[in-house]
Formats: C-alpha cells, sequence, structure tokens
C-alpha cells in the first residue's frame, strides 16, 4: 500500500536515521507530496540525501539546532538503540521543546523484544522477554519516545520490525556466489517482510493516528532457512544449497542468536492498518519482484534474519 499523490501534502517528515527502510519510506512519502528531512553523520551522507530530494537537519554540537523541527509534523525515528535506549532521542531533545507542530512519532522497533517463544504464533499481546542487548534497548527506546509523545500530545506508533529483506539485501548474491549452505534445525522458523511494506505501514499509520499504538510488520509466512534458500534457489533456476545441521559452535556468535529464538508473527493489526494484505505478502512474492528488477550482477547481502 502507498499513500496516493498529494495526501501527504503540508506535512514535513523528519527521519532520525536515514537507513534502508527509512529512505524508502521517504521516497514514497516524497512521492504522495510530503516534505523530508533526516540527520545526516557525515558529509558523504548529507549531500547523498540531498541528491535524494531530502533536506539536512541543522546540528549544533551533539544535537540538533533548537529550531530544526520547528515545522515538522511528523517523526520517524529508526537509530539502533544503545543500552539506555535511543540515541536518537539524545540527539532531537534540544529541538523537541520547540517542535510546535508535531502530530506523529513512530518508532522502528525489533520483534526480538519478544525473545524465544517456543516457535508458537503470537501476536502484540504477547509479554516481551528480551534476551539481547539490542532487544532491551529496544524496548527502552519504546518507553523513552512514549514519554516524549505524551509530553508533544502526538500519537504514536511503535512498529516492531521482523526480518528486512528487499533490492540489493536479500539471499541472491550469496546463492550466486555458490557459498551458500542452508542451516537446518528442526522445528525453527524466521519471519520477515519486505523493505517496500515497512514503507507502507509507515505511511498508513501516519495518516490514521491513534493515540498509541503497537503493531508488528511482519508477512505472516514464517519459514525456515531450508525452505527459503531452496526456494528461492528454485526462482534462480539454480540447484538447491546443501543442507547442513545447525551447530552453534560453528556460527558467528550473532547469527547463533538468531537461532536461539523461535515464534511464529501474527500480523492481522498490521492488515488491518493497511486496509488490506501487503504488497508481498511472502517471501515467494517478494522474491519474485526483486527477480524482475534487480540486475543478476547487484551486489546482494543476507538481510536481519531476526524475526
Amino acid at each position: 500500500m502507498t499513500a496516493g499523490t498529494g495526501r501527504l501534502a503540508g506535512r514535513h517528515v523528519a527521519l532520525i536515521g536515514a537507513g534502508y527502510a527509512a529512505r524508502e519510506f521517504a521516497r514514497q512519502a516524497m512521492a504522495a507530496g510530503a516534505r523530508i528531512s533526516a540527520t545526516a553523520r557525515d558529509v558523504a551522507k548529507a549531500n547523498d540525501l540531498r541528491t535524494a530530494g531530502i533536506s539536512v537537519l541543522a546540528m549544533d554540537g551533539q544535537g540538533l539546532r533548537p529550531d530544526a523541527l520547528a515545522d515538522v509534523t511528523d517523526l520517524l525515528i529508526s537509530t539502533p538503540p544503545g543500552q539506555a535506549g535511543c540515541p536518537g532521542l539524545a540527539l532531537t531533545s534540544p529541538a523537541l521543546p520547540f517542535a510546535t507542530h508535531l502530530v506523529w512519532i513512530g518508532y522502528l522497533s525489533s520483534t526480538a523484544v519478544y525473545g524465544d517463544c517456543g516457535g508458537e504464533w503470537i501476536d502484540e499481546t504477547c509479554p516481551t522477554a528480551p534476551r539481547t542487548a539490542d532487544a532491551r534497548g529496544r524496548l527502552l527506546a519504546e518507553e523513552d519516545w512514549g514519554i516524549a509523545a505524551t509530553a508533544k500530545y502526538a500519537a504514536y506508533d511503535i512498529l516492531r520490525i521482523a526480518g528486512i529483506y528487499g533490492p540489493r539485501r536479500n539471499l541472491l548474491g550469496m546463492l550466486r556466489s555458490g557459498q551458500a549452505k542452508a542451516i537446518n534445525k528442526p522445528g525453527q522458523v524466521f519471519n520477515r517482510i519486505h523493505r517496500d511494506d515497512i514503507a507502507g505501514a509507515v505511511l498508513a499509520a501516519m495518516l490514521s493516528p491513534a493515540g498509541k499504538r503497537l503493531t508488528n510488520l511482519a508477512d505472516g509466512h514464517p519459514c525456515s532457512s531450508v525452505e527459503l534458500m531452496q526456494g528461492v534457489a528454485a526462482l534462480l533456476g539454480m540447484a538447491p544449497p546443501p543442507v547442513v545441521p545447525f551447530d552453534a559452535s560453528a556460527l558467528p556468535p550473532g547469527m547463533a542468536g538468531f537461532y536461539a529464538e523461535n515464534r511464529r508473527l501474527q500480523n492481522n493489526r498490521l492488515r488491518a492498518l493497511l486496509g488490506g494484505d501487503l504488497r508481498y505478502r511472502d517471501w515467494r512474492a517478494g522474491y519474485a519482484a526483486i527477480l524482475a528488477t534487480e540486475p543478476a550482477t547487484a551486489p546482494s547481502a543476507l538481510g536481519n534474519a531476526s524475526g
């Protein structure tokens, strides 16, 4: 789902963090009439943003200038958390008191906050049980931005995201290199969502604010890494990669951590927010679209496998 042209006219969205999913949101939002500004860590990133039609928020030392958010109507935060919460909040705190037009705040969080659920189906009512420092930081950030939203009388959306994939962030490069291996851990599944559906969910949330709202972003079709690897290989017309048994000691610590958590994410709230189904309802639809547009030689990286 994308907003129609002009539906965001008059909105000024500030991106606190302008990464993979946030940049696609910016593209869709500008097509719908919004003005976009963003933070930038260095000159190269700032130039890249300006080339894409995105203004760079004015900094003063380590934080935003007090007037940086003066006419901003919406904030989207996607900065990675620290152990003490969200660094983006400290960055924006000098300007928040002067953001008098702010009506909506969105925070891109992670479904890792649920921890291990033994492979059970869960929804947003599931208690959180974060097992990693990153997941604990996400929860702190959710709470801190909630306090900020209340202070500004702004609507607040927490969008907990599963594993992200999309153009230039997928399995294609790994499979084409011939180095891919499908790790088999019986009963283990991963959840995912296409980048464009994340952007669509953010747009939908902005257009239908509802106080404080929590939504899991996942396509609702979790599957094992073996099923995904073999399926994408088939779409490529390649032989399936070798299947190897799960061995935590043979994996990098970060990758082993993904296999320590197992859950299946329902997405009823997401589909209700979108007013229908996702653009890419499962990995088959998503990868078919990627293959239709991504050159065979394009570099691809394995997306976040957590979910």
